[in-house]
């Protein structure tokens, strides 16, 4: 069976981050199928041609999609890029109940060695 699909690897990723915009390069690559490095070269590519608004929100990074950009292929048609988003898209209902808080257990301490008394 041939390995080719239908989306290119920036449309799975320019679909994730409209899934979800809080997605982390990590879930976005494992999602798509390839590597962390070719996630953020593609929202680099995505944001510099005007399809992807990136916020920074504290540590991390959000993105808006600009669903107004045209498709970009040869048959010349300029419809929106959101056309696509919503047809194939399955978009979270709510932001806030989309990613839980992960709460992490402090570090395990160490019992102290007592000094001995020489």
């Amino acid at each position: 069976m041939s390995t080719w699909n239908f989306l290119t690897n920036h449309a799975h990723v320019l679909l994730g981050v409209w899934e979800d915009p809080e997605a982390r390069v990590r879930d976005i690559a494992t999602r798509v199928g390839i590597t962390e490095r070719a996630v953020q070269r593609i929202l680099q590519e995505l944001e510099s041609d005007g399809y992807l608004v990136r916020e920074r929100v504290g540590r991390r990074n959000r993105y808006r999609v600009r669903g107004d950009r045209p498709l970009r292929h040869p048959g010349g048609d300029q419809r929106p890029v959101m056309v696509l988003l919503e047809v194939i898209g399955r978009r979270k209902a709510t932001r806030a109940s989309a990613r839980p808080a992960v709460r992490r257990a402090p570090p395990a301490r160490r019992p102290r060695s007592r000094a001995r008394a020489r």
